[in-house]
């Protein structure tokens, strides 16, 4: 059984027991409940809104670091205008716990 699952604007493949990286979701430890936007397992697939109502996907986040070095350049020809800037988003590394079928 997989559930693809919605978190920080993004979409993931899941299945229980898998580590994954996703932007910040919460503290070391926690437990958090994220969305499922498809559930399958075997035959059957769960996509409606009315069926995805009882559904559900719990995972806890095991440990927070950051992200890579995204590096950007801007500039204006012709005026001596220019910037650096960079930035490392933080991440969650979750441990999928359960899926649970409505």
């Amino acid at each position: 059984m997989y559930a693809i699952v919605l978190t920080g604007g993004k979409q993931y493949r899941v299945e229980e027991g898998q580590k994954l990286k996703v932007e910040r979701l919460g503290e070391p430890g926690s437990k958090v409940d994220l969305k499922p936007v498809l559930v399958v397992d075997g035959s059957t697939v769960l996509a409606t809104p009315d069926q995805l109502s009882g559904c559900s996907v719990s995972a806890t986040v095991v440990e927070e670091g950051k992200g890579k070095k995204i590096d950007g350049f801007t500039y204006k020809s012709k005026t001596n205008q220019r910037r650096r800037y960079g930035h490392r988003q933080i991440e969650s590394t979750i441990e999928v716990t359960g899926i649970k079928k409505g």
